[in-house]
């Protein structure tokens, strides 16, 4: 048997200053939102925010490794987005977080990043380091 995916969605209102001027929204705005919507997808499944999980675990975030984005329609000022935001794949110390970008039923982006759970490198910490997926973590995500 099977777990359901789970998946949380992410409102967003376009405001005139997310476009270009054709009235578009210009593309790296919906990066900016995939980024809010995995930390949304989180703090929605019950984990700790960010400041309180460095202070208990070390985890200072989870830094974006890779993106891929496919965009399918335009999206203008004034329109209100869905971003349907899940864990596609769990990995030893990555993870892969799918989004897809609805207005309404229209599919208009799909992207997926990969990201990986960081602490503050132990020999320096002015670099960062991956560790394991938590458990606890997987847990409250599934």
């Amino acid at each position: 048997m099977s777990k359901a995916i789970v998946s949380v969605v992410y409102q967003v209102e376009v405001m005139f200053g997310d476009c270009d001027p054709a009235g578009i929204v210009f593309f790296p705005n919906f990066s900016k939102w995939m980024d809010a919507s995995s930390l949304n997808f989180f703090v929605k499944c019950g984990v700790p925010t960010w400041r309180e999980l460095v202070k208990t675990t070390g985890i200072i975030g989870t830094p974006l490794l890779e993106i891929n984005t496919r965009f399918i329609k335009p999206a203008t000022y004034g329109e209100r987005l869905q971003i349907h935001t899940s864990i596609q794949e769990w990995r030893g110390k990555a993870f892969i977080q799918k989004h897809v970008v609805m207005r309404g039923e229209d599919l208009l982006c799909e992207g997926t990043e990969t990201r990986a759970f960081c602490i503050r490198h132990p020999d320096d910490p002015d670099r960062i380091k991956a560790i394991a997926v938590p458990e606890n973590i997987r847990a409250l995500c599934s």
